[in-house]
């Protein structure tokens, strides 16, 4: 076979007496009737390539190949990507210099389709086609308009999952069972965690207790992470990618935990066995009462008695300065937010342009809050010089910052000693908008004050009601249908 069609030939890794390659020349390779032995070497192939720019000769050539046939078929593939520069003789060093890469970085060789497409696209062949791993740093590094605690998921996202499972994979060559494999390992692994953390071992119990389960929703958002990094990818046409193929994956259908409100009937379940009917809870008014009650004997009562009422986020409160505060109009302006990253913190403004809004306070809170700032001022003249002057509304005592995981545990501690069954600090929230529904504030109000971008998501989270509301609402309901009042003998 000529050069111009590509050759093959069969050469084995065996030895002579005095230590050289015998190659393509190893009497193993054949049989004694002259045809070629089965067992014995490796085929491979050969096919000139044309010059490279600077007019230096190249052959395009692989070897370790197991059958002829393969060989004969990846030089076959070579031509045919050699004459897509028919007719676009400029296009005929770019696509050799492509082969040989492609030859020598020892990947499978691009389709003719894909080769096409990119010259369709003026893309540069030449282009090394990245790793999982190579494309998802390149694209984390472009994230630089997102928020940071959105980058940081981002990375670890990428840091802990997708480059330990995916990174080796050429990017063109990824597919739903790659992720799909991912998934499964990830689901064996919290399987590892739960039966470790149940072992009577100690050892065993110490050795996973750092460890994480990775839940549904992480995992949801490690695929949403992925999606956008390959969406990025399709829109490059220098990038051989078509198909996101996050978006078919299989995951479980997830939904967000719904609020539920600890009702006496829940509370007796949860008392009597430790189960939490959901992941996110909600106390009665009276339960909400209870726990300002006992949070009043606390220095912060301010802070939780403006969480609980106006359903502020926790980091909103903690970021609230005295210049957003507007007692003589009974208003707040939420601007800025310090949010947590690792236990690193940092003050930004709210991710969404929802987030930055207005809420009006009521003639209660607003005496809530004149008399701490009252309180924060003598606070203030007793520090003197050693006073951290950073205009926040609710501080340590000798004004520096609060941390956000700390008013949390303060939170749990306050709630605990009030004997109330367990809520997040922001299931507060929850409890604020449920209780502004509730009254019958109209839902845009209230959708506008907890800072959400769609009365929809503030219906869909907050369509439960209190118990006693519930029942006020079933009997004006059947109140309504004009039916004689039945006795035991109208039902027989």
């Amino acid at each position: 076979m000529a050069n111009t069609e590509g050759s093959t030939f069969k050469r084995c890794g065996c030895r002579d007496q005095n230590g050289k390659l015998l190659g393509a020349k190893c009497p193993k390779l054949k049989r004694r009737n002259g045809t070629w032995s089965s067992a014995h070497g490796l085929w491979g192939y050969q096919v000139e390539l044309p010059r490279t720019a600077t007019g230096t000769r190249r052959q395009a050539r692989r070897t370790g190949m197991e059958y002829q046939q393969d060989a004969l078929d990846e030089a076959a593939h070579v031509k045919n990507l050699l004459e897509l520069a028919e007719g676009e003789p400029d296009t005929l060093v770019p696509i050799a210099d492509l082969i040989q890469q492609t030859l020598k970085a020892k990947q499978p060789l691009p389709a003719v389709e894909e080769v096409k497409r990119r010259l369709g696209a003026g893309a540069d062949l030449r282009a090394q086609i990245p790793t999982v791993a190579a494309w998802l740093q390149e694209w984390l590094s472009t994230k630089t308009d997102v928020a940071q605690s959105t980058w940081r998921s981002y990375h670890g996202h990428i840091t802990n999952h997708l480059t330990p499972h995916l990174g080796q994979v050429r990017l063109d060559k990824l597919t739903a069972t790659h992720i799909n494999a991912m998934f499964a390992a990830i689901d064996e692994r919290n399987a590892d965690i739960t039966e470790a953390r149940d072992s009577e071992d100690p050892q065993v119990k110490a050795s996973v207790r750092a460890m994480r389960i990775v839940a549904l929703g992480t995992k949801h958002r490690i695929r949403a992470t992925l999606r956008s990094a390959l969406s990025e990818a399709i829109r490059r046409p220098d990038l051989p990618v078509q198909v996101n193929v996050a978006s078919h994956c299989r995951l479980p259908a997830y939904q967000r935990g719904k609020p539920l409100v600890w009702t006496t009937d829940r509370v007796a379940h949860y008392r009597a066995g430790g189960q939490v009917p959901s992941t996110v809870m909600v106390w009665t008014p009276e339960q909400t009462a209870a726990f300002l009650d006992r949070a009043r004997r606390d220095r912060l009562y301010p802070l939780f008695h403006l969480i609980a009422v106006k359903g502020l986020r926790r980091g909103e409160a903690v970021g609230l300065s005295w210049p957003n505060v507007r007692l003589t109009d009974q208003a707040i302006d939420i601007c800025t937010q310090i949010v947590q990253l690792g236990w690193q913190t940092i003050t930004t403004t709210p991710k969404s342009a929802a987030g930055q809004r207005s809420i009006t306070l009521d003639a209660h809170t607003t005496r809530v809050l004149k008399t701490w700032r009252t309180r924060q001022a003598r606070e203030r003249l007793q520090a003197g010089d050693a006073w951290i002057d950073n205009d926040l509304v609710f501080t340590h005592p000798d004004g520096s910052a609060l941390h956000p995981a700390w008013v949390s545990d303060l939170f749990h501690d306050i709630a605990r000693e009030a004997g109330l069954p367990p809520i997040r600090l922001h299931d507060l929230r929850h409890g604020a908008a449920s209780l502004s529904l509730a009254a019958g504030v109209d839902v845009k109000v209230v959708s506008a004050e907890l800072g959400h971008a769609t009365t929809a998501f503030t219906q869909d989270t907050y369509q439960h009601v209190y118990p006693t509301v519930a029942r006020e609402a079933a009997e004006a309901t059947a109140a309504l249908l004009p039916l004689k009042q039945q006795t035991r003998s109208d039902l027989r």
